[in-house]
């Protein structure tokens, strides 16, 4: 059972409310098979709608069998028990339900570790809900007397079972905690060591068409589904924009509107790349009735990871299967920078291909260096590393025009010495 409780504006801004919860449920393995929306002033403290509602929620929980009830909400510890108590029926709200997409989505170690650890933070608080047995666990079988067994220093009142499993979970969370940052350092060292390339991060609500998108511009054979979420970790590849040109583009996990901040801040480190990159491809889908409300909820979890100010290109993605073509002249229409693409059919791609490329050579520098026709390492790292414009003999040495990024002819001239830079800028 799917169930929303929709606030004063909330139809303006969530026209179809159950729509996305749907497709988060049917991600997660579950079939609907009822749903019940409501509208209030205010949230219920004791049980998020109200009671009469909820009586309501009990009756078609039992009419339709449905074992969990699905909130497109997030709930308090203390409303999923009541919730629980009157339908007699398993309560998850949305958070919980994406971190368990999540969690059958995790395939790399690292990801799991992330997962796991967003799922402990998110169930720390919830722990007294989670258990019956908060009794005291009193050493000995609960024994006082002298004679008791376990004798002297098992006795007492004990601790809860909720403070030990509290430990437990903080101990794990600990433990969690080094082995990610250990993983951290080394994903942040492979990301700055990039920064001499010109990188590019594929940004976009979940199935906006990222993964294609990807495989259409490097050819990386990323497994593509029609699912939220499909892809969890991030993949880097080399982008050969043309004109001896290339850049490197990363895959990342797309976003939902009100994505956990316990997700934003377990998979910061996988999200490294877009906050490294020199360029955000920001990918909406066009076909999507509710494109504007993902585009904002994209821009807000940007801002939260401090990429607000970075640029980025729109791409109006899928317009290959838009319905209704008025819809994206009036997106167009209010983000004229944003360029019409679809990454399943090629169209509009080689529009995009002439941005980046524009971008990329507005970062570069002109300069003229020098190279002994013996050192052919060197020649083949300036073709690999730079654009080479013109390429003559001068003095018994190769005289080569190019166009290259600072950092490059910095790195190139201190790791092959016999290349000198008789031009620069």
């Amino acid at each position: 059972m799917l169930v929303a409780l929709l606030l004063p504006g909330a139809e303006q801004e969530h026209p179809h409310p159950l729509a996305e919860l749907s497709a988060l449920a049917t991600t997660a393995g579950a079939r609907v098979v009822g749903h019940l929306i409501q509208r209030r002033e205010s949230i219920d403290a004791a049980c998020y709608i109200g009671r009469g509602k909820a009586g309501q929620l009990a009756e078609q929980v039992h009419a339709n069998e449905a074992d969990v009830i699905i909130f497109d909400n997030d709930l308090s510890p203390a409303q999923i028990r009541e919730l629980e108590r009157i339908t007699d029926c398993k309560v998850v709200d949305r958070s919980e339900l994406i971190l368990d997409i999540f969690a059958t989505r995790a395939r790399t170690h690292q990801a799991r570790l992330q997962v796991e650890r967003a799922q402990l933070e998110y169930t720390t608080p919830r722990l007294r809900g989670m258990w019956t047995h908060l009794e005291r666990i009193v050493g000995a079988g609960g024994g006082t007397q002298a004679g008791s067994v376990g004798g002297i220093g098992t006795r007492g009142p004990g601790e809860r079972q909720i403070e030990i499993d509290r430990r437990l979970v903080q101990n794990r969370l600990t433990a969690l905690g080094r082995e990610l940052a250990r993983i951290d350092r080394r994903k942040l060292r492979e990301v700055r060591n990039r920064r001499e390339c010109f990188t590019v991060s594929i940004v976009g609500y979940t199935n906006s068409g990222k993964s294609t998108l990807m495989n259409a511009l490097t050819g990386a054979r990323v497994k593509v589904e029609d699912k939220l979420f499909a892809t969890l970790d991030t993949r880097t590849r080399q982008w050969a924009l043309g004109q001896g040109v290339s850049s490197l583009l990363s895959d990342t996990v797309g976003f939902v509107r009100d994505l956990p901040h316990h997700l934003v801040a377990s998979f910061r480190a996988t999200l490294e790349e877009a906050i490294n990159a020199h360029l955000l491809l920001h990918v909406a889908d066009v076909s999507n009735p509710a494109v504007e409300r993902q585009i904002t909820a994209v821009e807000k979890v940007l801002d939260e990871l401090g990429c607000a100010d970075k640029p980025t290109v729109l791409l109006l993605n899928k317009t290959d299967a838009l319905s209704d073509p008025s819809m994206l002249q009036v997106l167009r229409a209010s983000r004229p920078e944003a360029i019409p693409i679809s990454a399943r059919t090629g169209e509009g791609l080689h529009l995009l291909i002439e941005d980046v490329l524009g971008r990329v050579r507005s970062q570069r520098v002109s300069a003229e260096v020098l190279i002994d026709f013996d050192d052919g390492a060197a020649l083949s790292a300036l073709h690999r590393d730079a654009e080479v414009i013109e390429q003559q003999v001068a003095d018994s040495r190769l005289r080569v025009k190019v166009a290259i990024a600072p950092a490059n002819l910095d790195r190139l001239s201190e790791t092959y010495t016999g290349m000198q830079i008789v031009r620069r800028g």
